[in-house]
């Protein structure tokens, strides 16, 4: 088959690979009809995730219908159109049963990304994001294995097109995880840094729940105005002004009852944190977690969908401490979401196809990520069909 694959930072070919193959009695094998490139699958693409191999498979973000079943799948037969998560759980360990999908502790053979680990078990496996993630093949590809394929895979009604659904894979359910993290609903305030993908999937899903003022922080000018025309934020351009300052003075100078980061280690920081970053001394910019932290009033919430990973010069803790401030974090326990969005997206409560600036076919797929990389014809979300 022909499957997006890692030779090396900015360098992904689509190569002729071999088939997927059933496993384990729980698998499937998927035909891809739709997968699409993700804001952490930049991370990857630019060499700053430790653990990716050259060969690996990309992609978190895909859909397809069944071609082989495993002698113990009894949710899915041949034929059945599903959305797959990215995150790969049992469904009966310990944190399964608390629905707490991503920090599932039986999937995932490799040791995770926690600095001081001692004895942890790590979380889940994810499709297509490194070997500290258990090195799952991803679904950038004609064909891909789906493990635990009683637990997660959720069918699709014939009468929803892929794109309209091809997101509860991934950037639907962060954004309203994110959301729903940061605990604001009617008439309440946020801040939402970041105006990518999950950034605007929060902007979505905050509107739906009746959040009353939102405000959206990047740089990038086509973005904000995506934004703001689709989901009537207040765009504030990090490169015009001083986010957390311009948050502030336009909320009776208390700041947002609640803030999302969708963000992510790689934020714009300053000279001295890149200078760290390219020394190893620093893991993580924090330069957005500080605006958030400025942003957010006392007694608020900081929710952080985006990656994060080792250590962070200047975190300011004793600002959140004087503050009260509260955290929500972590990777998304897309299993818990997907029933719900899909409803509301058959009821036409959310259309997340409405980000989708490009189509192109998988043998396009590394142009796909060097346009999404360097943001150009003002790209925000690209599909590709095998």
């Amino acid at each position: 088959m022909r499957a997006l694959v890692y030779h090396g930072a900015h360098d992904v070919k689509v190569d002729t690979v071999p088939d997927p193959v059933i496993q384990e009695p729980d698998d499937v094998i998927l035909q891809v009809s739709a997968t699409a490139i993700c804001g952490s699958d930049l991370h990857l693409y630019r060499g700053k995730v430790p653990g990716m191999k050259e060969g690996d498979i990309m992609g978190h973000e895909f859909m397809g219908a069944v071609v082989d079943a495993g002698p113990d799948v009894t949710r899915l037969q041949k034929g059945d159109r599903v959305v797959v998560p990215f995150v790969i759980a049992c469904g009966s360990c310990f944190f399964c049963d608390m629905h707490l999908y991503s920090a599932c502790e039986t999937t995932n053979p490799d040791r995770g990304a926690i600095m001081n680990k001692k004895s942890l078990r790590p979380g889940a496996a994810l499709f297509g994001f490194s070997h500290l993630y258990g090195g799952v093949p991803g679904g950038q590809a004609e064909y891909v294995r789906v493990p635990k394929a009683n637990v997660g895979p959720i069918r699709i009604p014939d009468t929803l097109e892929d794109e309209k659904v091809l997101f509860l894979s991934d950037i639907l359910p962060t954004g309203y995880q994110a959301v729903l993290n940061a605990g604001v609903g009617a008439g309440s305030s946020l801040a939402i840094f970041g105006a990518g993908p999950v950034g605007q999937m929060a902007a979505a899903c905050a509107r739906m729940l009746g959040v009353e003022t939102i405000f959206m922080v990047d740089h990038h000018p086509y973005r904000l105005e995506f934004a703001r025309t689709t989901y009537n934020i207040i765009p504030v351009n990090f490169d015009q002004v001083d986010a957390a300052e311009y948050i502030i003075e336009h909320t009776s100078r208390r700041g947002v009852d609640a803030v999302v980061d969708a963000v992510g280690f790689e934020a714009k920081g300053s000279a001295l944190e890149t200078t760290l970053a390219a020394l190893k001394l620093e893991g993580s910019s924090g330069k957005a977690l500080r605006q958030c932290i400025a942003a957010v009033r006392r007694g608020g919430t900081v929710s952080v969908p985006g990656v994060y990973s080792g250590f962070i010069h200047g975190f300011l803790f004793g600002d959140v401490f004087e503050k009260g401030i509260g955290f929500k974090t972590g990777q998304t326990h897309v299993q818990r979401h997907m029933p719900e969005l899909l409803t509301f997206i058959e009821q036409g409560k959310l259309s997340p196809d409405v980000i989708i600036s490009h189509r192109l076919p998988l043998l396009e797929a590394s142009e796909g990520y060097r346009m999404f990389d360097e943001k150009r014809d003002a790209c925000r979300k690209v599909v590709l069909r095998p």
